[in-house]
């Protein structure tokens, strides 16, 4: 038996015989053509363009039969990707000056976008490779002729986990969940579409799990447990035993969580929460309500710069922004101004090449230095404020000058508009997003300005313990549950209630049931989510009195390691869903 631990992705135990999926490595051939040869291999380039089109919309209008829309909306941004002007001319382009075959001269371009995808420190963004990966591989296919990968288990005659390098997102959405009962990846991290569509499925997956195709083989018995991140190999009979036990309980145990979706997060003690939902697109709002959230708290805001030549008009944010406003009303949708910089921005705004992206011009370092356009959001955030309960709030702030900085272009906005006689909420929440150690370590005088503070953990636990997490030769070094972290958490609230604001939490940590037990005890006021996790955590809030989670809280802090803490909050999280009937 052996133990692999990786990170966890889409929550659920399955138990099942290993299937590896082998990795797609194709020759790409490389020969020189004759100037009479390019309109006909850019006509090869187009024939493949539209039947990857073709496959791309015949695929969303099946998820969305069998999934719903909300499922089916992941595949928006693979046809933008098809669509992208630029990539299509520098194929092109390079075609004619270069004179090579047309599937060698796409491989070229398509390496090249994928690399600069790769380098994006967002990690959201940075995931998105996914999608330019996955289009670009339907295209090669017919421009090489190759049968799709993910059809090799059409055919399967007993349930399955897959064991892969990688998934597309495409390939994901085909496995059918009759065949398919896991998915173990070697690469990815929580916002890959590859987690994001396990979700979606409601199939068990652990992602990040460096060399599992190395260490697993074909027809190796695996426990996968997605909500822990674990995946064990040919388990002995007692362990074998014991999942089966909590498999069975656990489906159980999901029934019960969704009866409680639309009731209020508060304690039986009567401490009261707010269990809010993370959203990137107003697509997005009808999953938030249906899993009962009270709210968005994070609005994310980058797609509007992606995937296009030009700037986004202030029209294009507010009728966005109103749209979502509206939709959640009466409960407050809580915008992050754009998280932007580096090589994720449009070419039009020369933003130069940097040695450390990670480190570098982005978020409000950018929006302060290129305030025509901070501007242009901002107006649109006011204007939209008029139709519903919007707050914004600041990404990467490093210190108290940063935030007066940005109040300041905010007040000028608002000079702008009321001289235009423009309606807009005077009173709107302005808060700051705490992701830097430098913010935590001041969160005592950033408190005196803000009007509230979203605690960014994935930021802060990377920049806090110096480690990528979406490298897989250092995932384990990721650790939320760090006493550091903690400790960090515990004065940021502190901080922020010391001088009466509300302190949300928008990372990944705030949909951690374990960890959510913690967090409550440390007081934190809002829990920010993807949709699917609310109904577990509004369980495990209205379950657990608040008294009883100051203690839990109290003791974690009391442990050495990271490891400790997660070992003692995941048996705590088991007593108190032993609790269910």
């Amino acid at each position: 038996m052996l133990r692999l631990k990786g990170i966890a992705a889409a929550p659920g135990i399955v138990i099942g015989p290993a299937y590896k999926l082998q990795r797609e490595e194709w020759l790409i051939p490389k020969h020189g053509i004759s100037e009479s040869d390019i309109p006909i291999q850019i006509q090869i380039f187009e024939e493949a363009l539209i039947k990857t089109r073709r496959e791309i919309l015949d695929l969303q209008k099946r998820i969305s039969e069998e999934m719903g829309k909300d499922s089916a909306q992941i595949f928006e941004a693979h046809l933008l990707v098809l669509e992208d002007r630029m990539l299509i001319e520098e194929v092109i382009s390079r075609l004619k000056s270069e004179r090579l075959n047309v599937a060698y001269i796409f491989s070229i371009v398509l390496k090249k976008y994928i690399k600069v995808f790769s380098k994006i420190e967002d990690d959201y963004l940075k995931e998105r490779t996914a999608d330019i990966n996955d289009v670009g591989k339907r295209v090669l296919r017919h421009l090489l002729g190759k049968e799709a990968r993910a059809r090799v288990l059409d055919n399967l005659e007993k349930k399955v986990v897959v064991v892969a390098h990688d998934l597309s997102p495409s390939e994901t959405a085909m496995m059918h969940k009759e065949n398919i009962c896991g998915f173990v990846i070697e690469v990815g991290g929580k916002t890959s579409h590859t987690a994001i569509m396990a979700k979606s499925l409601e199939i068990p997956a652990v992602v990040g799990l460096f060399q599992a195709t190395e260490k697993i083989n074909n027809d190796d018995m695996l426990i996968v447990d997605g909500s822990l991140g674990l995946v064990i190999i040919n388990p002995d009979e007692s362990t074998l035993n014991s999942y089966r036990q909590e498999e069975d309980k656990l489906r159980d145990v999901v029934q019960k969580f969704l009866q409680v979706k639309d009731l209020p997060a508060v304690t039986p003690d009567n401490h009261r929460v707010s269990i809010v939902a993370n959203i990137e697109l107003p697509d997005e709002v009808p999953s938030v309500k249906l899993h009962g959230a009270e709210g968005i708290g994070l609005y994310r805001t980058e797609y509007f710069y992606m995937n296009r030549e030009d700037l986004p008009s202030e029209e294009e944010h507010f009728q966005a922004y109103k749209s979502v406003a509206q939709s959640v009303s009466p409960y407050p949708v809580t915008i992050r101004t754009l998280d932007l910089g580096g090589d994720k921005f449009i070419s039009q705004l020369e933003i130069p090449h940097e040695m450390s992206p990670f480190l570098g011009w982005r978020a409000i370092r950018f929006c302060l230095a290129r305030p025509d356009i901070f501007k242009i959001q901002l107006r649109a955030i006011l204007r939209a404020s008029a139709y519903g309960k919007l707050r914004l709030m600041y990404p990467m702030i490093s210190g108290i000058e940063e935030l007066q900085q940005a109040n300041q272009i905010l007040e000028e906005c608002k000079q702008e508009l009321n001289e235009r006689g423009i309606p807009f909420d005077k009173e709107i929440k302005v808060g700051a997003m705490i992701e830097l150690p430098s913010a935590a370590m001041t969160a005592d005088l950033l408190a005196k300005v803000a009007d509230f503070f979203s605690i960014g953990t994935n930021d802060l636990v990377q920049y806090s313990l110096a480690v990528d997490r979406a490298n897989e030769r250092v995932a384990y070094l990721y650790e939320p549950a760090h006493p550091a972290m903690l400790r960090m958490i515990k004065n940021i609230i502190e901080a922020g209630h010391n001088n009466n604001i509300e302190v949300a939490m928008c990372g990944e940590m705030a949909g951690d049931a374990a960890m959510v037990l913690i967090l409550l005890g440390l007081g934190l006021d809002e829990f920010s989510m993807p949709s699917l996790a609310i109904p577990q955590i509004k369980y495990i809030v209205r379950s657990l009195p608040f008294n009883e989670a100051v203690n839990i809280a109290h003791e974690a802090l009391s442990l050495s390691t990271g490891k400790e803490v997660e070992i003692f909050s995941q048996s705590k999280l088991k007593e108190i869903l032993s609790r269910i009937d």
